[in-house]
């Protein structure tokens, strides 16, 4: 295949490369051999040829082995590869990375260009629903190479055609596994965990590819893609297995996006609560990670709302786990996060009728006079905005808010906001407040046109902040002399107000840190394209900050500037903000790449230890391993990442 499919090599078919050019020809010290196409097809790209000749007789797959130790996924024979191949039906594939036809020397060989595909990735290198269809493609671009020997394969996102990204440079596997599966069938992802036992050969899973930790990769690694899992049902009474409650729910494959079950939702006179991308999966990171929504505060998390999952263990066996069976990974995938327990096939979640919801949407100009009044208009009110059930983004660009409110009246949203009304009347703002009928509506309307930028660099770090910060005068106090401050370093923040300060859960349900409960603000501060940092901060990195789009660092940022950023947000922004509530927690999906103690002080408080247990039950070889999860080996396991001491 080639197009937008992120140059997948089917072994069926016999290639290494997406170009004839590289197919059959192997270049070797003295001489010229042309290579039967099969040895090629199973080969990867940078494997040498007297490497690969001395393991065409290699052994089969073995599958008996009882202690798992990592193996180089170059010493697998042909013979293995094919093995698997068969055993998968045919789709095991051989992935290059996503912009490789643009370029004209891959893994240190000549290539040709492929003018047709690199048209076609240059027109669409910034587009979400073209990237989610390739393997080879993440939404944030950074896990795509090997940050810590600046190897890759990346154009420039702020203009993808600007040929210094591609003349004279030299593309490379990056952090792209050389090999994945694409999943269609429990099946496959049993052989997957089979072939990782048997050989030492790591794993992981990709599914959507919206990433901010890197947790979908991992260098010579065999992947497990779960995107093609297409499946959505409708139940009006969804009875869990083993279980006796029904309940209004939809059933989802693991790559369905919020984009396709908004629209299944609505067409049943549904609601589903998600999060704000449209090709998010449902049943991914975001699900296992917590998993927060403009509709959180009256509806729960992610993970509160699920009722069955349908999960490949690494024990090789599918397994159905809810509240009746299985009970205990049932506990550990709503809140563990994911990559690090198994691979799911399906998930069902609760849905609401579909209902008319508030918006507010306020926007304004910000100035030196009216930007502590703006912070101070938030803090004072978000405490019963949060217990009224109000929930959206506070925005950078433009700045300003937007909330949605399913619970109130189009007159007590108005009575609610009147405060935020006063303030964009004084400031020559725009606020508009008005009932749309359904979520699905809001979706469409205010959402899809204004997602986050793709095709970039991108990292996060984030707090939960504890509303108990909110309910005195200090705490309030507090809170609008830091957000000034980082305001005056970083640029106006992101918050997402997306909390469950308002919603009824069952204590100990779910895994997530127990601080979800308690936050009212999930605070950001990204990084961004001409924001005029401050002069310590531009000492401390440069100008790094200011390239590449809307993102941390561009496509020819070298390793000593990424490093450098990662560095700021872990040692400046880290402390500040961690210092505002320290007793809190953080998303484990947006924060800090290098948070510290993120097992019990960060991502899961008190509950880590089980959860250990539970990885150890379910993964008893540690077949699966990802940075910074529940049971992880450690950072020598990921080269890719830069060292930061």
């Amino acid at each position: 295949m080639s197009g937008h499919y992120g140059n997948i090599v089917p072994l069926m078919e016999m290639e290494v490369f997406s170009r004839k050019s590289s197919r059959s020809l192997w270049i070797v010290p003295g001489c010229l051999k042309a290579m039967p196409e099969f040895f090629l097809s199973v080969v990867p790209p940078n494997h040498t040829l007297m490497n690969s000749l001395g393991i065409l007789f290699g052994s089969l797959l073995i599958t008996t082995a009882t202690a798992v130790s990592s193996a180089s996924i170059l010493d697998i024979s042909p013979a293995q590869w094919h093995a698997l191949n068969i055993s998968v039906g045919g789709r095991l594939h051989a992935a290059t990375p996503f912009a490789l036809p643009c370029f004209s020397k891959y893994n240190n060989i000549s290539v040709s260009v492929n003018e047709a595909e690199c048209s076609a990735i240059q027109a669409n290198y910034t587009s979400a629903n073209f990237r989610i269809e390739s393997f080879s493609a993440n939404m944030k671009v950074e896990y795509e190479t090997c940050m810590s020997t600046h190897s890759g394969c990346l154009l420039d996102s702020a203009n993808p055609r600007n040929p210094l990204a591609t003349d004279g440079i030299a593309c490379s596997q990056g952090e792209i596994s050389p090999f994945y599966i694409d999943v269609r069938m429990p099946n496959d992802i049993q052989a997957a965990f089979e072939f990782s036992k048997g050989t030492g050969v790591p794993l992981s899973i990709k599914n959507t590819g919206h990433d901010y930790m890197g947790r979908s990769r991992r260098r010579d690694s065999l992947g497990i893609w779960t995107h093609n899992l297409q499946t959505m049902t409708y139940h009006p009474q969804f009875v869990p297995e083993l279980c006796a409650s029904s309940h209004r729910a939809i059933t989802v494959g693991a790559g369905v996006t919020f984009e396709q079950v908004y629209k299944f939702a609505d067409d049943n006179d549904s609601m589903f609560i998600g999060g704000y991308a449209q090709t998010i999966g449902a049943s991914g990171g975001w699900m296992m990670g917590g998993g927060h929504s403009v509709l959180t505060p009256s509806f729960g998390l992610g993970v509160d709302r699920v009722l069955e999952i349908k999960i490949v263990t690494p024990d090789g066996i599918l397994r159905t786990a809810n509240t009746c069976q299985n009970s205990d990974l049932f506990w550990a995938l709503r809140g563990g996060g994911g990559g690090t327990f198994g691979v799911v096939v399906e998930s069902t979640h609760l849905v609401e009728e579909r209902i008319p919801i508030q918006v507010i949407n306020m926007t304004f100009t910000p100035t030196n006079t009216n930007l502590q009044e703006y912070f101070e208009v938030l803090v004072n009110n978000s405490a019963h905005w949060g217990e009224e059930g109000w929930g959206g983004h506070v925005n950078h660009a433009p700045a300003g808010l937007i909330y949605v409110n399913p619970r109130l009246s189009l007159m007590q949203a108005k009575a609610s906001m009147a405060q935020l009304f006063a303030f964009a009347q004084a400031n020559n703002g725009i606020a508009v407040i008005e009932t749309l009928p359904s979520w699905f509506t809001f979706f469409t309307r205010f959402i899809v046109a204004v997602e986050s930028a793709v095709g970039n660099s991108a990292v996060l770090f984030s707090r939960l902040i504890p509303k108990a910060l909110f309910e005195s005068a200090a705490g309030r106090t507090q809170l609008v002399a830091h957000l000034l401050k980082q305001t005056s370093e970083f640029g106006m923040p992101y918050i997402p107000v997306a909390t469950p300060i308002a919603f009824n859960y069952t204590p100990g349900a779910t895994s997530v840190t127990p601080a979800w409960r308690t936050a009212l603000w999930h605070v950001s501060f990204p990084f961004r394209l001409g924001f005029p940092v401050s002069k310590n901060i531009k000492a401390l990195i440069g100008d790094v900050m200011q390239l590449g789009g809307s993102a941390n660092w561009s496509y020819s940022s070298s390793t000593a500037e990424i490093r450098a950023v990662l560095s700021t947000i872990h040692d400046f922004v880290h402390d500040d903000l961690t210092a505002l509530a320290p007793d809190s927690g953080a998303y484990m999906n947006e924060g800090d790449v290098y948070e510290s103690n993120h097992e019990s002080d960060t991502y899961w408080g008190t509950n880590y230890e089980r959860l250990l247990a539970v990885k150890t039950k379910y993964d008893p070889h540690g077949l699966l391993d990802c940075w910074r999860c529940v049971g992880w080996t450690g950072a020598a396991q990921f080269p890719c990442y830069p060292d930061l001491s």
